[in-house]
């Protein structure tokens, strides 16, 4: 008996490798953008280093609906021995839909402005490397969603603006961050009538959402229409692209979310984005 009979025996192995190949090759690919940890000299592991990551619940919550979660690194860079070149259209290519996801403030001078104080400085390179993804995804035809930053960031990238610091720069406005409980601190949204999102939240449209944030959106940037707002202070909590592209994104962080906690079923969004995938995967 040959070796490759021996290990595919009557067939049936060959016949479960083909399925799984496929179904494989069937999957969307959702790149998710990278947080970036800088060198610390306090830090105990690679602490000279700069350090990639994504949140592990953010790839849960893409895998929930079958798709296949990928960090996207920040390694746009030319190789000038080689002449090898790797940029955001390489990936925007190659992949399926786009999620950007949460983490540091954005830099103020990337809608124009400057620090009002030192710690809303943001982060000036991941602003860099987010933008020049959402202007590749969006040439390709391919879907983008953010989550809390990631609505911030495209809304600056599209021409918008944000408040660098709710509590300073709003007047009377509702608290949306609690450091102490983080993830499980909670406000209801007020979703608007007649909106995608609408059309999508069919059990309730003042759902329970975390917030988890000190700034957000001052200037809804052009071609862009307001989704949900919070009831308290009409801030901007869910966004939508009116021409064409599929961007859309929330304030809040659907991957926190839970059945257990009360707070809003995100799975029909979730459904919506990657349907708008699978329809830009199509030839």
């Amino acid at each position: 008996m040959g070796l490759l009979q021996q290990v595919l025996g009557d067939g049936s192995g060959f016949v479960e490798i083909s399925k799984r190949s496929h179904t494989m090759k069937q999957r969307l690919k959702i790149g998710i953008s990278a947080c970036f940890m800088y060198p610390d000299p306090t830090r105990n592991a690679y602490a000279p280093k700069t350090l990639q990551y994504i949140e592990e619940s953010m790839a849960h919550w893409v895998s929930r609906g079958g798709a296949l979660p990928v960090m996207v690194p920040s390694s746009f860079s030319e190789d000038k021995t080689t002449g090898a070149c790797i940029n955001a259209d390489d990936y925007a290519q190659w992949l399926d839909a786009l999620v950007l996801h949460g983490g540091a403030d954005v830099w103020p001078g990337s809608y124009g402005e400057e620090p009002l104080h030192p710690s809303w400085s943001g982060d000036r390179q991941r602003d860099t490397y987010e933008i020049a993804l959402v202007r590749a995804f969006v040439a390709a035809g391919k879907p983008v969603f953010g989550v809390c930053r990631g609505l911030q960031l495209i809304n600056v990238a599209f021409g918008g603006t944000l408040y660098q610091d709710i509590p300073t720069q709003l007047a009377q406005s509702a608290p949306h961050r609690d450091s102490d409980v983080f993830d499980h601190h909670f406000h209801s949204v007020d979703v608007v009538a007649g909106t995608r999102l609408h059309s999508l939240l069919t059990q309730t449209h003042h759902p329970k959402i975390n917030s988890i944030h000190h700034q957000g959106i001052k200037d809804l940037a052009p071609g862009f229409v307001v989704e949900a707002r919070c009831p308290d202070d009409g801030l901007i909590e869910a966004i939508r692209h009116t021409d064409g592209a599929y961007v859309a994104a929330v304030q809040w962080h659907p991957e926190y979310h839970s059945q257990s906690l009360g707070t809003l079923d995100d799975s029909a969004m979730l459904q919506d984005f990657l349907a708008a995938a699978a329809a830009a995967k199509k030839p």
